[in-house]
């Protein structure tokens, strides 16, 4: 049995993990750490690519609770609705995209440990 893993390759795949969340918009995204996790061995690599699982549900989830309603309202105010909550959509994205930014440059720096992301809830 391995003892220790590959640092270099621990930090690559945890990156894939959560950088794989950048192509959200496909479903191709949520595949990659769902395939990383079936095939490695090493603990850290698992517990980041389940952590990047969990964080594409809850982007997900946020995006249809908060999405549907202001597409909703913005077709019925023929497009007033949608730029009144511009600045809601933009903070979501920036915390999206800054979450994943902050788990990439943790997974380069301390490669040792998961990342976990704040505030969500976790299915796995």
């Amino acid at each position: 049995m391995q003892t220790s893993f590959d640092s270099d390759k621990r930090k690559l795949l945890s990156s894939l993990c959560h950088g794989a969340i950048f192509f959200s918009t496909t479903l191709f995204s949520i595949g990659v750490p769902i395939v990383i996790n079936i095939i490695s061995d090493d603990p850290v690599v698992k517990s980041s690519a389940k952590e990047s699982i969990n964080f594409h549900f809850n982007v997900w989830f946020w995006a249809t609770i908060i999405g549907v309603p202001i597409a909703v309202l913005s077709w019925l105010t023929f497009g007033i609705g949608g730029i009144l909550f511009f600045p809601l959509v933009a903070f979501g994205f920036l915390l999206h995209w800054g979450l994943t930014i902050v788990a990439l440059l943790h997974c380069f720096s301390n490669p040792d440990e998961p990342f976990r992301y704040p505030f969500i809830f976790r299915v796995f």
